[in-house]
C-alpha cells in the first residue's frame, strides 16, 4: 500500500442509512470509500473488483449468508483484512465471528475515534502478518533449495519440520514425521564401530551450543539404505535466550567418501605400477642376458649334443619368466600396447595356472576349448587382463563356491550384422559363473567407470569399464546375460585372423643372421646386456663403440672421426635417459639412426626435439631378433623430420603407450 494515497475501504452494511453514515464518517477521517454493499454476493464482487485495503463488515446481512461467511471468503480469496461492525456482543456471536479470523471489532454505536483506531490497528496487523508470511516463505524456499538436510524439533525433541533433502535421505515426509521423536526419524550410528550415536537433542539441550561439526556417522534411512553423513545440531533460542527447539543440519558425503577411496586406490595402483615398471626393466635385462647367451651356446653346439635339452629348458624358463613380468605389467596397465596375432586357446591354457591361484578351492575352473587354433589380432597383455578381470568378478560373485567356465569357439555372421557389419568369421570367448547374478538395474550400469556393487573399499568399479575399453580397442564386441540367482555370462567376439602358422627360428647365431658393416654406438648401463649386444653385433660384422651412460656416449661420439650410422641405446639409464641422449646425438650427427631398447619401462613420448621419431626394440631379445631389428632400422629410407606427435612404431606396427 502506498503511504501517500488514501486508504480504500469497502463498507458492507444491510441498513442503507447506517451505511451512508459510516461512509460519511470515513470520508471526514480522510479515508476513501470505494463501495457499499448490503448482501453477500455484492460484497464479494466489490471486494474483487475494487481491491480495498480493508473491509468494514456488518455481521447481519440481507440475502443468503451473513457477515461471518462473507468475511471468511474475502479473507481467503483476496487476503483483505476484515473488521466487524456489530451491535451483537454476546459470547455466541463473538465465538462464531472468530472463525473468519477478523482483524478487529467495533461495537455499534461507536465514536469516530474508535473507528479510526480499529482501522489503523487492523491495517498494521495485516501488514505485519504479510511480512511474517513473506519471511516464512523465504525461509521455506531457502531450506528447500540448500543441498543439506535440515530437521527442526521443539524443546522436547519432537520433529516439527523436514526440508526436501532431509525427506529424501531419511525416507520420511514432514507430514509423517511431525510429532515423532528425533531419534526415530534421524537414526544414526557411529561410523567407527556402528554403535548408536549420541542423542543430539539431549546433548544440545544440555550443553546449549553447536554440536558435531565435521563428524562422520552412518544415517539409516527408513527403507534400510545407509548414507555416510556429517551433521551438526544447534539450539534455537527466543529473545530471552531460552531454548525452545533444535535444528539439525546434515550432509550426505557417501559419494565424496567413495571418491576418496577410489583416489587412494588409484594412488596405490600408481605406486605399484611404478615399482613394477622398474622391476620389469631390471628383470628383463637379466632375462636378456640369460636368453642371449643360451642362444649363443645352443648355436655353438651340435644338434645332438647332450646339453641341447638343458639349453632348451633354460630358454623355456626364460620365456615363462618374461611372460610373468608382462602379466604383472598388464595388471598395472603399464605395458606397451602392441597388437599381434594371438591363438586364443593357447592364451587361455597358458594362463590357467595363474587363474587357478586366484580362486579358492570351493570354486571349480573348467574350460571348453576346441583343438584347432582360434586366432585374433590384439594385445596379448590386454586380453590377459580381460580374462583376469572377468574371472575375478566371477569369483567375487560366488562367496559360497560354484563353477567358472571359460569357453572359446568360432562362428560366422552375415554382412550387415549388428556385431560385425562387414560380416565374416569371428572368434568368441565366453566366461560364465554360477554366482548370485545381477538385476536389470545393475546390468544397466556395469560398464560405467567407478560403478560397483561391492562394499566401500572392496573395489574401484574400474574392472568392467577397463574390459569394455580393451574389447572395443581390439575391434571386438562384448555382451552380458545375467539373472538374480542364476549366474552371469560374458560373451566377447573378435574378428578371426587367418595366418600362416610357420615362423622362422630366431634363437641362434648361425650364419643366416643379417649381416652389416656399419658403425654402431651401443649404450647401456647394464654391463651384461651391453656385452651380449656387442658380441652379437660384432659377430654380425658391425663395428661397435660401447658406452655405459649418456655422458660417456656423447664424448665418444664427438671424438670418433669415422661416421656413426646407428645409436642403439637403453631407454632408462642414470644421469641421462636414452631419449635425451638420442636428441643430443642427433644434433651432432643429423643422419644417425636411433633404436631405443626398453624392458617394458614407463615409456615417455619417443620423439626427438627435432621431430624425428625413434624406433623401439623390446627386451628381452635373442641374438637373431637384435640383429634383424638393427638391420631393419639401418635399411629404412630417409624420412624428413615430423613436427607432430605421430605414434611410434615397432616392426612397422603402431604402438600405443598405456601408462
Amino acid at each position: 500500500m502506498n503511504p501517500s494515497s488514501p486508504i480504500k475501504i469497502l463498507v458492507v452494511e444491510d441498513e442503507l442509512i447506517i451505511a451512508a453514515d459510516i461512509s460519511a464518517r470515513l470520508t471526514r477521517l480522510g479515508y476513501e470509500v470505494v463501495g457499499q454493499a448490503d448482501h453477500p454476493e455484492e460484497a464479494i464482487r466489490l471486494a474483487g473488483e475494487r481491491a480495498p485495503h480493508i473491509v468494514l463488515m456488518d455481521i447481519q446481512l440481507k440475502g443468503n449468508g451473513d457477515g461471518v461467511m462473507v468475511a471468511h471468503q474475502i479473507s481467503q480469496r483476496f487476503r483483505i483484512p476484515v473488521v466487524y461492525l456489530t451491535a451483537h456482543a454476546d459470547e455466541a456471536t463473538l465465538q462464531r465471528a472468530k472463525l473468519a479470523e477478523p482483524f478487529g471489532y467495533v461495537l455499534k454505536p461507536f465514536e469516530e475515534r474508535e473507528l479510526r483506531t480499529a482501522i489503523e490497528i487492523a491495517l498494521y496487523k495485516h501488514v505485519s502478518e504479510r511480512r511474517i508470511r513473506e519471511s516464512e516463505h523465504r525461509y521455506a524456499t531457502t531450506l528447500a533449495s540448500i543441498g543439506d538436510g535440515v530437521i527442526t524439533t521443539d524443546q522436547n525433541g519432537k520433529v516439527t519440520f523436514l526440508n526436501p533433502i532431509a525427506e529424501r535421505l531419511t525416507g520420511w515426509t514432514t507430514v509423517e514425521a511431525l510429532g515423532h521423536p528425533l531419534d526415530e526419524i534421524f537414526r544414526v550410528l557411529k561410523e567407527s564401530d556402528r554403535s548408536p550415536a549420541e542423542n543430539l537433542v539431549e546433548e544440545a539441550l544440555r550443553q546449549g551450543h553447536i554440536l558435531g561439526i565435521e563428524n562422520h556417522k552412518i544415517l539409516i534411512a527408513r527403507d534400510g539404505r545407509e548414507y555416510i553423513i556429517n551433521d551438526c545440531a544447534t539450539p534455537i533460542r527466543d529473545d530471552a535466550g531460552t531454548i525452545y527447539g533444535l535444528v539439525v543440519v546434515f550432509r550426505d558425503i557417501t559419494d565424496q567418501r567413495r571418491k576418496e577411496v577410489e583416489l587412494r586406490q588409484a594412488q596405490k595402483m600408481e605406486a605399484i605400477g611404478r615399482l613394477a615398471s622398474g622391476i620389469a626393466h631390471d628383470f628383463n635385462n637379466l632375462l636378456t642376458v640369460i636368453t642371449g647367451y643360451s642362444a649363443i651356446l645352443q648355436d655353438s653346439l651340435e644338434s645332438n649334443h647332450p646339453w641341447q635339452e638343458a639349453i632348451e629348458q633354460i630358454n623355456g624358463a626364460s620365456q615363462r619368466a618374461s611372460e610373468l613380468t608382462r602379466q604383472l605389467l598388464a595388471f598395472c596397465r603399464r605395458q606397451l600396447v602392441k597388437p599381434r596375432i594371438i591363438d586364443l586357446n593357447k592364451l587361455v591354457n597358458d594362463n590357467l595356472k595363474m587363474l587357478q591361484r586366484l580362486i579358492p578351492s570351493s570354486i571349480q575352473l573348467v574350460t571348453h576349448l576346441p583343438v584347432e587354433p582360434l586366432s585374433i589380432k590384439a594385445d596379448l597383455g590386454q586380453i590377459e587382463q580381460v580374462i583376469l578381470n572377468l574371472v575375478i568378478n566371477a569369483r567375487d560373485a560366488m562367496p559360497n563356491g560354484g563353477t567358472v567356465s571359460i569357453t572359446t569357439g568360432r562362428g560366422e555372421c552375415q554382412h550387415g550384422d549388428a556385431i560385425f557389419p562387414t560380416g565374416g568369421r569371428y572368434v568368441s570367448l565366453q566366461i560364465a559363473d554360477t554366482g548370485m547374478g545381477m538385476d536389470q538395474e545393475t546390468l544397466a550400469h556395469i560398464w560405467e567407470p567407478f560403478f560397483t556393487t561391492k562394499e566401500v573399499g572392496k573395489g574401484t568399479g574400474l574392472g568392467l569399464a577397463t574390459v569394455y575399453g580393451i574389447v572395443n580397442q581390439s575391434q571386438g564386441f562384448i555382451t552380458v546375460e545375467s539373472q538374480l540367482g542364476q549366474g552371469t555370462r560374458f560373451t566377447i567376439t573378435f574378428p578371426e585372423v587367418v595366418h600362416s602358422s610357420a615362423s622362422a627360428n630366431q634363437s641362434g647365431m648361425a650364419s643366416s643372421l643379417p649381416k652389416g658393416h656399419e658403425t654402431i654406438l651401443l649404450v647401456d648401463d647394464d654391463d651384461a646386456v651391453r656385452n651380449l649386444a656387442s658380441l652379437v653385433l660384432r659377430s654380425a660384422g658391425y663395428k661397435v663403440i660401447e658406452a655405459s651412460n649418456g655422458v660417456e656416449a656423447t664424448e665418444l661420439a664427438v671424438r670418433h672421426e669415422e661416421p656413426i650410422h646407428l645409436l642403439l641405446t637403453d631407454l632408462t639409464m642414470p644421469q641421462m635417459s636414452g631419449r635425451t641422449l638420442a636428441s643430443i646425438i642427433q644434433t651432432q650427427i643429423p643422419k644417425i639412426r636411433v633404436l631405443i631398447m626398453t624392458g617394458y619401462a614407463d615409456v615417455p613420448l619417443l620423439q626427438s626435439q627435432q621431430g624425428r621419431k625413434f624406433e623401439i626394440f623390446l627386451k628381452p631379445f635373442t641374438p637373431a631378433s637384435l640383429a634383424t631389428r638393427v638391420r631393419e632400422v639401418l635399411d629404412q629410407p630417409d624420412k624428413p623430420p615430423s613436427h607432430n606427435s605421430e605414434a611410434p612404431t615397432h616392426n612397422g606396427e603402431v604402438l600405443d603407450y598405456n601408462l
